[in-house]
């Protein structure tokens, strides 16, 4: 391989919108599969981040060097990162201090080319071995499907929200039920420096990301401290 031992852990089937949930209430089991060139391939019945906690604890025997999450069908633009399976293993793998970085490319498409995210993603993953990353940061890239990006912005994630995010069907009984689906509403097509419009743009973002989401801004301005006696 191109940057050294390559190990896989991989979900053993899709895992879409899984966030950093973990398993709790059934066993989890490692099946090793066959190799790719040199690569070592795993699989488990567990979410992406039961991915992470599995590989370092009962299969990678060292630190590794750097942490890939990835590439996932779809974007993780805007506030996706919340909901994302990807990007739940992504900032497992920063809280354990590894540098870490999730990938996504933006196709649903069962044809979709990922060939178009070889050059973004080796550019990323040379600098990040080269240079690592500062504390307690990890990446979240996305990547413009179809044409070769033009480039690569590293920005914020776009403010916006998913409306209509449920279809009512009812059953052949007669029983109403729900399907997700939905469309997501940029709050700020205009602003220059998010993720959401330099990929409309035709540009890989990178949003640098905090798995700790205090507000430590607020402290101050929320401060309610009291003692009781």
């Amino acid at each position: 391989m191109d940057y050294g031992d390559v190990i896989v852990v991989a979900p053993d089937g899709p895992r879409s919108a899984q966030s950093s949930a973990i398993t709790v209430e059934k066993p989890l089991f490692i099946n090793e599969c066959p190799p790719i060139d040199s690569a070592k391939i795993y699989s488990t019945n567990g979410t992406p981040v039961d991915c992470i906690k599995l590989a370092m604890h009962a299969i990678i025997h060292r630190t590794p060097d750097i942490i890939l999450s990835g590439i996932n069908h779809g974007s993780n633009s805007g506030n996706s990162i919340i909901y994302s399976g990807t990007m739940g293993a992504t900032m497992e793998g920063c809280m354990l201090g590894i540098p870490s970085i999730g990938f996504s490319l933006l196709d649903y498409s069962w044809e979709a080319d990922f060939s178009v995210c070889d050059k973004i993603i080796r550019l990323i993953i040379t600098k990040v071995l080269s240079e690592s990353l500062p504390k307690n940061i990890c990446l979240n890239v996305n990547i413009p499907a179809k044409n070769p990006p033009k480039g690569i912005r590293t920005v914020r994630a776009s403010h916006g929200r998913w409306t209509e995010e449920y279809h009512k069907y009812t059953t052949p009984h007669g029983r109403p039920f729900y399907w997700l689906t939905g469309t997501y509403i940029n709050d700020e097509p205009d602003a220059v420096d998010t993720d959401d419009y330099w990929l409309n743009k035709g540009y890989a973002t990178i949003v640098p990301v905090r798995p700790d989401q205090s507000a430590t801004d607020y402290i101050h301005q929320l401060e309610y401290t009291t003692d009781f006696h």
